[in-house]
């Protein structure tokens, strides 16, 4: 797998598929499972300052599956380190950026 996650750093080669479980803890070490009105979303930028989104995607409650196709990091540049990261918007219209200040790596492909 070209895939590599150490905490909230991910490695991956430009154009290959990234499958990653999504999980949420509360401040108290418990897991939150999402309820119905629930969404979250990754969102992935060059940079902070930045004002482009490169790569928005929701992830479903039912799978909390981060699934990154090919297509979405096909042409990105490489060898490069992009910034992202992964809120969760409660069903009452709360925001919580759990996963706040994540790198994402593009690394070469030989193609």
């Amino acid at each position: 797998m070209s895939v590599k996650v150490n905490g909230t750093t991910i490695s991956m080669t430009r154009g290959d598929t990234l499958k990653l479980t999504i999980t949420i803890f509360d401040a108290d070490g418990t897991e939150y499972v999402p309820i119905e009105g629930d969404s979250i979303r990754f969102a992935m930028k060059a940079s902070y300052k930045d004002p482009d989104v490169l790569i928005k995607k929701d992830i479903p409650l039912d799978t909390m599956l981060l699934h990154l196709e090919p297509e979405d990091t096909k042409n990105l540049n490489m060898p490069k380190q992009y910034v992202y990261d992964i809120e969760l918007t409660h069903a009452n219209g709360d925001v919580d950026t759990f996963i706040a200040g994540g790198k994402l790596s593009i690394v070469e492909e030989v193609d």
